[in-house]
């Protein structure tokens, strides 16, 4: 009986499919897709912070809109006449200066204000007031003003303090002014403002000369 040939079939491998070059082409392409993707993310992300920044900075700095500050810079006398020869109930004074008036204006856009008065008080007592013309005081600057001011002892019913300063050789005033106008942005936007002044003027008589001068 003949022997049968046994023949030995080995299992065949199964079937891989490696990839294509235009597989890994694609792959590549979608995660470099991606990258991108996360990096213009984050780009727009800190474009909109630093946009967020800049806003805010303008609206802390720029939109602000401030008080002006009014004050006297500086007094030049004219004439000055004081009379304390006599008792203290007839001490007198009579005096003509020019008083620099400064409004500063701190804020990004012009300040307009109208004609103001400033008055001049003795011992809570008006003795003298002046104009402030109206005018314009420019973004981030200071406009000066030259005021002619005149005051006198004629409205004072009890002179015997002042006999008393006089005779010390100083004299001491009270100025107060407030300005009205408006503070201009962009054209656009106005804001009211009204700031004041308070401001104490210690003259020197013997020497007829301002002696010191502090303003509020």
């Amino acid at each position: 009986m003949a022997e049968k040939d046994q023949q030995v079939h080995p299992l065949a491998p199964a079937n891989k499919h490696p990839r294509s070059d235009e597989e890994s082409a694609g792959l590549q392409a979608k995660e470099l897709k991606r990258k991108k993707r996360i990096k213009y993310a984050v780009y727009i992300a800190a474009f909109a912070v630093f946009q967020t920044a800049i806003i805010l900075v303008f609206a802390l700095t720029v939109m602000r809109v401030k008080n002006p500050k009014v004050r006297i810079g500086r007094i030049n006398i004219e004439t000055m006449e004081t009379n304390n020869t006599g008792a203290a109930a007839a001490a007198s004074f009579d005096l003509k200066f020019i008083a620099q008036v400064t409004v500063k204006n701190t804020n990004f856009g012009h300040y307009r204000f109208d004609n103001s008065t400033m008055s001049f008080l003795y011992d809570g007592v008006i003795v003298g007031e002046a104009i402030i013309p109206k005018a314009r005081a420019r973004a981030r600057s200071t406009k000066k003003l030259d005021v002619t001011v005149e005051v006198n002892s004629r409205a004072l019913t009890n002179t015997t303090p002042l006999g008393s300063e006089l005779s010390s050789n100083i004299l001491t005033l009270n100025s107060q002014a407030k300005l009205k106008g408006k503070v201009e942005l962009m054209k656009v936007i106005k804001r009211n403002k009204s700031p004041e002044m308070n401001c104490t003027l210690t003259f020197n008589v013997s020497t007829r000369n301002l002696q010191d001068l502090n303003c509020k």
